[in-house]
């Protein structure tokens, strides 16, 4: 995978690190360009950054996320960080695919307007009467959609923490907000502005406020 790495301090290994998948057409230079790095600096978190990069036969050949845990989460993890895992649209439902696989490997999941399948499965869903009501039964390991969905319902009771962000104008709105109904308010931030950078860095700045607000700050004159 193609990884852009971004320490708090050079040279030493944060014990936070946060793992960003990006949307579709977007790389891992987006994050920094669109300022997810300033913003942590800003606030002075000791807080490593990776922003991955996905390559279109990965994805299509979901070895994107074998390679996602073995290059990414179990290095990270061998070095003793706590590690969130995240992503925007397609990079939010490849991070949820991934912590179907490795949830206990995770502190958190940091997501924002995720893509969240075909309207196909959300109708089904709908016409149960939400997640809480759906049976998918026994699922194929290539329906990757209703996998995810079936996830995401196990997280409802799950201790991992969720933060999911949403643009209130994004043009996913509607499954979103399938979504943030399973997961409940608390879980749940929403800012005016749709499915674009400008709305993911406002979101961002939220997610560092609201739930790394706590966490240890770097000394002047560590980065």
């Amino acid at each position: 995978m193609s990884v852009i790495s971004c320490a708090a301090r050079p040279g030493v290994c944060a014990r936070t690190r946060i793992v960003m998948l990006p949307a579709a057409f977007s790389a891992p230079q987006d994050f920094v360009q669109a300022g997810f790095v300033d913003a942590v600096r800003a606030r002075r978190l000791d807080v490593d950054l990776v922003f991955a990069g996905l390559a279109l036969e990965h994805v299509m050949d979901r070895s994107v996320l074998t390679r996602l845990r073995e290059e990414i989460i179990l290095p990270a993890r061998a070095l003793g960080c706590t590690l969130w895992l995240g992503g925007i649209s397609l990079g939010g439902y490849l991070a949820l695919c991934g912590a179907e696989r490795c949830q206990a490997e995770l502190a958190g999941l940091c997501l924002f307007a995720p893509y969240l399948g075909s309207h196909l499965v959300t109708a089904e869903i709908e016409r149960a009467g939400g997640l809480a009501h759906w049976r998918p039964g026994p699922l194929p390991e290539e329906d990757e959609e209703r996998r995810v969905w079936r996830y995401i319902a196990t997280l409802v009771s799950a201790p991992l923490p969720v933060h999911l962000g949403l643009g209130r104008e994004d043009r996913f709105a509607g499954r979103h907000r399938l979504l943030a109904a399973a997961l409940g308010p608390e879980r749940v931030d929403v800012v005016p502005g749709g499915h674009d950078w400008p709305t993911w860095v406002r979101l961002w700045e939220r997610f560092l406020d609201t739930r790394l607000s706590k966490h240890p700050k770097l000394a002047p004159g560590d980065h």
